[in-house]
């Protein structure tokens, strides 16, 4: 057995003493990397990215007088918005979905941001 391999005795006494959210981060976190995405937290400003996650949040808000539909995204290692410009909602996304999303990652109010995103539904693996 491997040292920190997460098998074995090791890996059985840490999934004991870890909090469900380190393991949801985790489990999130492999999905990812299942999915060929890349970590939130690894992801530079102005670069093409392909992400995926668990929907955490959904809101309708308002950018210039336009409805926008904002989506929370969460992987792991951190969480990027989603906004649908001129959208009141986006059919398929709801709290708890899994979704891969592709777009040019921008900040908005120092929030790691993806306007008008190209996305897939995924099945939940949770």
């Amino acid at each position: 057995m491997a040292a920190g391999s997460g098998t074995g005795l090791r890996g059985a006494l840490k999934r004991l003493v870890a909090s469900d959210s380190v393991i949801e981060a985790e489990h999130l976190q492999k999905q990812t990397q299942a999915e060929g995405a890349t970590a939130v937290k690894a992801c530079r400003e102005g670069l093409d990215v392909c992400v995926a996650g668990t929907v955490r949040a959904v809101r309708l808000a308002p950018l210039a007088g336009a409805p926008t539909f904002e989506v929370d995204l969460y992987d792991g290692s951190g969480t990027v918005r989603l906004v649908f410009l001129g959208r009141r909602n986006v059919a398929g996304i709801f709290a708890g979905q899994s979704l891969v999303a592709h777009g040019r990652m921008t900040k908005r109010d120092n929030r790691s941001t993806i306007f008008n995103p190209r996305y897939e539904l995924v099945p939940s693996r949770l």
